[in-house]
């Protein structure tokens, strides 16, 4: 009988897991993924999302980032 595993994710993380997993299924559909090559194609899945999460990070301003405290968001100006 196999070992239960639970996470416990922030948002931030969750969101890179999933856009790894995203471009870990597009090496799958491939063909490029097997048993020996699996955990370096979840590794270097895993680093692309993390480069990609970083550059938008960089790029995009969220509400939060722009906000300056007691202003209404852009969101609430509509």
């Amino acid at each position: 009988m196999s070992k239960d595993v639970y996470f416990s994710l922030q948002h931030s993380e969750s969101v890179v897991a999933q856009m790894a997993a995203t471009i870990f299924a597009a090496y799958v559909q491939k063909g490029e993924v097997n048993d020996d090559t699996e955990n370096t194609y979840i590794q270097k899945s895993t680093l692309i999302a993390l480069k990609m999460a970083d550059y938008a990070d960089k790029l995009i301003k969220s509400d939060e980032e722009w906000m300056v405290k007691d202003t209404p968001s852009a969101a609430s100006l509509l």
